[in-house]
């Protein structure tokens, strides 16, 4: 009997509360009402009728502090201010796959809508701790430095730490291309906008965009848009993760995000702290970086590139993230200057889940090798102005008669793909602990790196 009457009371608009912007602040805007929460969507509308989206990061009273995804300009006192009641949430399916989206997960490539009915959230809690299934297997990522000697397990952690042009994007599209995880989602977080599409389509390339999910918000974009839209492509990885998946997050860059909230924090007048970052930085990595991992449904695989400032390996941010990651890779500027990529830093890298995800034979395998290189780095300058005499340690000499070989081994051209089996023959062979009985692939795979080996100088 009460049917109708339930049909009336659906179709009535609920009271929209309105509140009116009072001051425009550089990045912060503030507005006597609505009544809102802290990271409520809202819209401001513009005197001409179209809006802008914003969203509530500080409320005092009546005064709501904003931060629009948008540029201010056009916004004035007395533009009115309609909070949605939500938070920030993506639209997910299986059509995401191929695409390029903005900050707030809509595609921004021109291929039409994702037509998705799901939503994720984009700001999400932490899976329990007790979810988290335990790594056990390697994640293959196609890269003989990282699947030899540094092997990374299905929902790892691992941060990827270097100076501007050593080489990080290159090594995070060679990864996305041969990677065996099922889908890519790569985060290009305050990036020049000259660097997105040479990464999409020379770095990344269709082979592996088709089976990706590019999230961008490239440097001139706010710092609202910069912060969420890392969390937009966390939502999307967790999505995929809960479809029962094995998902490689691929993050580009968390010193950029770090900045962003820097941004924030300063213009909602939170005191700078160390090097000038606010107290909420250090306090918004872990929430982010730990929805990546392991749950009962699938894994989220990260790589995070964090770029240091002047290489210093120890500045606040590096040294923050290195603290929550499960290991890191650091790619050295003296070995890019060698041609020598991916530059990675073999002694200075560490996987802090290798004796998980490798056997024992493996793995005293590459430490044998990282035992040579660290023998001959030691001992390198005696070596080159010719004050070392063979036969004085027998370490040392083993390592230079087999650099060229394990030199051979760590380059990789960034279009070569290697197999993990080949991979481990290749550390066995190096280390003198076996023979290569493999497929005719495998033993090309060996062959390619001993002949570039000796081309090494």
């Amino acid at each position: 009997m009460f049917d109708k009457y339930t049909a009336v009371v659906e179709r009535i608009e609920p009271i929209k509360q309105i509140g009116r912007i009072r001051r425009v602040q550089g990045l912060l805007l503030e507005s006597d009402g609505p009544q809102v929460f802290v990271g409520e969507l809202c819209q401001i509308v513009m005197p001409r009728g179209n809006a802008v989206w914003a969203e509530a990061v500080g409320v005092s009273g009546s005064t709501v502090q904003l931060m629009p995804y948008t540029e201010v300009d056009g916004i004035e006192v007395g533009c009115s201010v309609v909070g949605t009641g939500e938070m920030l949430q993506v639209p997910v399916s299986d059509k995401l796959l191929g695409r390029v989206l903005d900050a707030r997960g809509r595609p921004i490539d021109g291929a039409g809508d994702i037509g998705s009915a799901q939503l994720y959230p984009a700001v999400n809690d932490v899976p329990h701790v007790l979810d988290r299934s335990s790594i056990n297997e390697q994640m293959v990522t196609g890269v003989r430095a990282i699947d030899g000697l540094i092997p990374v397990g299905k929902g790892q952690r691992l941060g990827i730490f270097s100076g501007s042009g050593v080489g990080k994007s290159t090594l995070l599209g060679m990864i996305a291309r041969n990677t065996e995880a099922d889908v890519n989602v790569i985060a290009l977080i305050g990036e020049r906008g000259r660097e997105v599409r040479e990464f999409i389509e020379q770095d990344l390339g269709p082979e592996g965009l088709a089976r990706s999910v590019v999230v961008v918000s490239t440097s001139n974009t706010p710092p609202l848009a910069r912060l969420r839209g890392a969390y937009v492509a966390t939502a999307i990885a967790e999505y995929y993760r809960d479809q029962g998946k094995h998902v490689m997050l691929l993050f580009d860059s968390v010193t950029r995000f770090a900045r962003a909230q820097r941004e924030i924090g300063l213009a909602i007048g939170e005191p700078p702290a160390t090097r000038g970052f606010t107290p909420s930085v250090f306090s918004t990595l872990p929430k982010l970086l730990e929805r990546c991992g392991t749950s009962v449904f699938g894994t989220i695989t990260g790589f995070y590139n964090i770029l240091v400032e002047g290489d210093d390996m120890d500045e606040p941010i590096a040294d923050a993230v290195r603290g929550i990651l499960d290991g890191h890779l650091v790619l050295a500027r003296r070995l890019a200057q060698r041609y020598h990529y991916p530059a990675i830093d073999v002694l200075s890298s560490i996987s802090r889940l290798a004796t998980r995800v490798a056997s024992t034979r493996v793995r005293d395998a590459a430490g044998y090798i990282r035992r040579l290189l660290a023998a001959y780095t030691d001992s390198e300058d005696l070596i080159n102005v010719g004050a070392y005499q063979r036969g004085t340690n027998r370490e040392i000499d083993e390592a230079i008669e087999k650099l060229p070989q394990i030199n051979g081994f760590l380059r990789q051209d960034i279009d070569e793909k290697a197999p993990l089996e080949a991979t481990r023959r290749a550390v066995m062979t190096i280390a003198g602990m076996g023979e290569v009985e493999g497929s005719p692939d495998e033993n090309a795979v060996e062959a390619d790196t001993t002949a570039a080996g000796e081309t090494q100088p």
